[in-house]
């Protein structure tokens, strides 16, 4: 999962981006309301994880534009304005959680997974696609039976495909989730990560739209 983390508190945010790496997520972290309002227009994230005390933009300006867009990306609103209606508020302006600091590792682990569940439809962290199971809590694939070995890109190129199935991945939003903000990719690197997954899961497991992008049918 590729989370958006906005938080202007260095030690919660350092704490919080090593706490969801060893979730296996991939995370971006945003600390000013205004870089993070630019990386939400680009899109691409599975969760946001949004505070509401921010500089530049405020964290309830930053989920009013987001959801005025349309865009139904799962957010999590951290604060600690722990007044029933500031509460309200968030959820109101589209947080589908809330949760208060100080709060527990652990419980927020479980919230954005459980976010994660109910936006893409799913009763567990497994996704089922014929005979490929995809474990995303395990971080296993199985095909057949048979468990395969992915390196680490191959295996968030396939959950971001296996998680969008029938729809159309653009190439260069597969590029952002696979080298993140700083990082540059290569024209075509993504076509060698794709041609490597095809060789191990099948090569009709993946389409290419040709100019578009990719698909898991």
């Amino acid at each position: 999962m590729r989370i958006l983390l906005i938080e202007d508190d260095a030690i919660v945010g350092d704490a919080l981006v090593k706490s969801l790496g060893r979730d296996r997520a991939d995370v971006v972290w945003s600390r000013d309301g205004l870089e993070a309002e630019a990386m939400l227009r680009g899109g691409g994230f599975d969760l946001v994880v949004l505070d509401l005390g921010l500089p530049g933009q405020d964290g309830l300006s930053l989920l009013r534009g987001l959801r005025g867009r349309g865009d139904v990306t799962p957010v999590l609103v951290l604060t600690a304005r722990d007044g029933v209606e500031d509460r309200i508020r968030g959820l109101d302006h589209g947080a589908d959680d809330y949760l208060l600091k100080p709060f527990d590792t652990g419980e927020l682990l479980a919230r954005c997974r459980a976010l994660l569940r109910r936006a893409q439809g799913r009763g567990d962290d497994r996704i089922e696609l014929g005979q490929l199971t995809v474990d995303l809590q395990a971080h296993t694939v199985t095909l057949a039976g048979r468990v395969l070995t992915l390196p680490q890109k191959e295996f968030r190129l396939l959950v971001y495909l296996a998680e969008r199935r029938g729809r159309v991945v653009p190439k260069p939003q597969l590029e952002q989730m696979l080298y993140g903000w700083d990082e540059g990719a290569e024209s075509n690197t993504v076509e060698v990560y794709v041609s490597a997954l095809r060789r191990k899961i099948g090569a009709a497991s993946i389409r290419t739209l040709r100019g578009v992008g990719y698909m898991i049918p």
